[in-house]
């Protein structure tokens, strides 16, 4: 729901940020890299400390490479199925990092196996979404379906609720318990967005195969 307004707002905001980079010779890939590398030092270096505010803040910089390296690839006329694939992987990985950060936490200093489980499955779901659409895609369907919580709502729920989580120290009273709801939010919304993307997948497949199966009748 988010990535179609967002991604075309932030694209138009990071537009003349993309021709800057391109002007000084940096490519899309490089972007791509050093975003992800980022985000991975942000969430697993604050993260499992309780760093929560700053972790944000330096996570959140550096996600933006996911729009800056698409856009600069758009603007040089060479987008690749190579770009294509090492962005969809390094997403993979930046996402696995934000939430095994909270999963450590919550194993360590955070003191609570529950939400330490619910951060481990909103990793593991989240990666599973992600294949149900690839793989539907690979077996050649369209899985024409918008999920309830996809990647862009996953991370803007999350990254929020953990900024605002991280208030507490500095005597914002309260805000502690935003992070345990969005945990619970993005895994409830994970796994209706999984039920989406299966049904439709199945729904998909059955036709494509009845007609088929109508052709070579």
């Amino acid at each position: 729901m988010l990535n179609k307004y967002a991604r075309a707002f932030f694209t138009r905001v990071l537009t003349p940020f993309a021709a800057l980079l391109i002007r000084l010779g940096v490519s899309p890939d490089a972007v791509t890299l050093v975003g992800t590398g980022g985000v991975v030092a942000g969430a697993l270096v604050f993260y499992p400390r309780g760093g929560f505010f700053w972790g944000t803040v330096v996570i959140t910089l550096f996600v933006f490479s996911d729009l800056v390296d698409g856009n600069m690839a758009r603007q040089l006329g060479r987008s690749s199925r190579w770009g294509a694939f090492l962005d969809s992987t390094l997403d993979r990985v930046a996402d696995s990092a934000i939430f095994g950060g909270l999963a450590l936490w919550y194993a360590g200093r955070g003191d609570s196996l529950a939400l330490c489980a619910i951060a481990i499955f909103c990793l593991a779901s989240g990666q599973v979404v992600s294949y149900t659409k690839a793989r539907g895609e690979a077996i050649g369907l369209p899985v024409d379906v918008n999920g309830l919580v996809e990647r862009a709502e996953r991370l803007v729920i999350t990254l929020v609720a953990c900024g605002l989580s991280g208030l507490h120290t500095f005597g914002v009273p309260g805000v502690e318990v935003l992070l345990p709801i969005a945990l619970w939010v993005v895994a409830v919304g994970s796994a209706v967005t999984l039920g989406q993307r299966v049904v439709t997948v199945r729904r998909e497949s059955a036709e494509a195969d009845a007609v088929a199966q109508g052709g070579n009748g």
